[in-house]
């Protein structure tokens, strides 16, 4: 009896994903572990239902997704739509950067993330 409802073809997907991060998902996951010392958790190319999370934090039901150039087609744009709405049935808080905030703007991408996990991230120890 399978132990959940992920498809071993979205298991071998997810770990092909997390040996293959783009620049940006490199960067991405660089800052997410700063949040490690506070309690974040965010994990990589995680499978959710039929999808694969960029970063979730499962506990605190958030997600962050690095968007590359194949979301700015409309193909992309309706996937994005459907699993935008997948994650939230769940109970999952979407967070969407594209490669070049990531790249160019770390800072506000950052302090977007923090604004939305601070309720689950607790003090530093000094």
């Amino acid at each position: 009896m399978p132990h959940s409802n992920i498809t071993p073809k979205t298991r071998e997907t997810a770990k092909r994903l997390r040996r293959e991060l783009t620049k940006a998902e490199a960067v991405m996951w660089d800052m997410l572990r700063d949040f490690r010392p506070c309690g974040g958790r965010f994990r990589r190319e995680t499978p959710i239902g039929p999808y694969i999370a960029d970063f979730a934090w499962l506990s605190a039901r958030i997600i962050v997704e690095v968007d590359g150039d194949s979301h700015e087609t409309a193909a992309g744009r309706r996937h994005d739509l459907a699993r935008n709405a997948f994650l939230r049935d769940q109970g999952f808080k979407v967070l969407r950067f594209d490669n070049a905030q990531v790249l160019d703007g770390p800072d506000y991408v950052f302090i977007t993330i923090e604004k939305h996990a601070a309720p689950f991230l607790k003090e530093r120890a000094a």
